[in-house]
């Protein structure tokens, strides 16, 4: 009597201990590997991961939820690989960094990243943000203590003295403390380690430069060259030491180029890339991150009278309009691009109108996709974990009302995501 009683109790925690699945089924589904479009599939989630994906709408077991989405076209999560989380800018953004605290960023923040997951983004590099705020908003984020994307945090970009980020730029001699390798600054070999070694201390997920000039920087230049080689170098190999990769905000062609020979894993925006720029691109494995959303922002910006400073307002007229030529240029010599958008720049949430951007220039809605899934995912360096829907990789999906194939706008009315097997959206 006693084996009998023993057996049904044993029976009874198996099935109390047996997790119920999450079965989503998809009338269109993105096989960003190949690419191509599925018809009529089934996404099993358990707990944080997909178990299988089965062919026909699958209603599972007994106790499984079932999720609709029959009307609509799923695809991995998507991944943005260039934001700032902490920071979004107007006309007001240069006086807002002489009086606002870190605390004021960090609550700003929160509503960005809740934007960003809620917009398809279930994975995000943040590429510099000061006081390391996007740090603590990627340990919030994990924590479960709010809402938002799986966020590869940079801390600070690192520049040179008066480069594109340089924390006093802009400000009057006096005000500020003159900035050394742990704010971000670096003027020689030993200094970019120190930097490297300064963003580990941190609890940076990888490192960011700034190789040439930029827009928005209260500096002259928004193209020339702003690290020695030799430097970047040295920053690179460090960050190697510590697992990290380099990330490469670049404009200008001779920046590219020092940055690609020196072993940076991507180059931001890219905009005046050469020939010679995308053959070592292509010879040394970078990735092109276009951000040509930002462009456009910049561009259409600087026709408005008392937006920017005076300074930065001819760069962005220059520099802005340029970007999408160049992706598309970068597309048809096969640089492997990964999807990003600069966004902070322009507003959280708008993300995905880069698709539209990027089919516009050329590339096929199916390979856009795919480089913001797969692609993205091998520039993380997470490819095993994520950025396909197939068995052990993270359960994220999102989906779309339409097809993107025959409507890419449908990406900017994302209606379905799910992160770590956790639904935070649907119809």
């Amino acid at each position: 009597m006693k084996a009998v009683q023993m057996i049904v109790g044993l029976v009874a925690m198996s099935a109390f201990s047996a997790q119920a699945a999450t079965l989503i089924q998809c009338g269109k589904l993105v096989d960003v590997r190949t690419p191509r479009m599925l018809s009529n599939q089934t996404i099993v989630i358990e707990g944080a991961s997909v178990q299988r994906v089965e062919s026909g709408f699958q209603t599972g077991a007994a106790g499984d939820k079932v999720v609709n989405l029959r009307t609509h076209t799923c695809m991995p999560g998507l991944m943005d690989m260039h934001v700032h989380l902490t920071s979004e800018y107007s006309a007001k953004a240069d006086i807002e960094g002489f009086r606002l605290n870190p605390a004021d960023f960090a609550y700003r923040s929160v509503v960005y990243a809740e934007r960003t997951l809620m917009a398809g983004f279930t994975t995000v590099r943040d590429l510099g943000g000061g006081d390391n705020v996007n740090i603590s908003l990627r340990n919030a984020i994990n924590g479960g203590v709010i809402k938002g994307p799986r966020v590869y945090a940079a801390g600070k970009s690192l520049a040179t003295t008066g480069g594109h980020a340089d924390p006093t730029n802009g400000a009057r001699a006096g005000l500020m403390p003159h900035p050394e390798p742990e704010d971000g600054v670096v003027n020689s070999v030993d200094d970019a380690r120190r930097a490297v070694r300064q963003r580990y201390k941190d609890g940076s997920d990888l490192i960011k430069i700034t190789a040439t000039g930029g827009v928005l920087s209260v500096a002259a230049s928004g193209q020339n060259p702003q690290f020695k080689e030799d430097e970047v170098r040295a920053i690179v190999e460090t960050a190697k030491d510590y697992g990290y990769k380099v990330a490469a905000h670049a404009h200008g062609a001779e920046g590219i180029k020092r940055a690609a020979r020196a072993g940076v894993s991507s180059i931001e925006h890219g905009t005046f890339m050469d020939d010679e720029g995308m053959k070592l691109m292509k010879q040394f494995g970078v990735y092109y991150v276009p951000t040509i959303i930002a462009g456009k922002w910049v561009g259409d910006k600087s026709k408005v009278d008392g937006f920017f400073p005076e300074l930065v307002r001819p760069k962005a007229a220059e520099i802005g309009p340029q970007i999408q030529n160049t992706f598309a240029k970068a597309y048809k010599a096969g640089v492997k691009i990964a999807f990003g958008t600069d966004t902070g720049v322009s507003a959280h949430g708008d993300n995905a109108r880069e698709f539209g951007y990027m089919v516009e220039a050329g590339m096929p809605p199916l390979e856009a996709i795919r480089a913001a899934t797969l692609e993205a995912a091998t520039l993380l360096g997470v490819q095993e974990k994520g950025g396909t829907l197939e068995a052990g990789k993270w359960a994220d999906v999102v989906a779309v009302p339409q097809d993107p194939t025959a409507d890419i706008k449908t990406m900017e009315h994302v209606s379905f995501v799910m992160k770590n097997g956790v639904i935070y959206k649907q119809p």
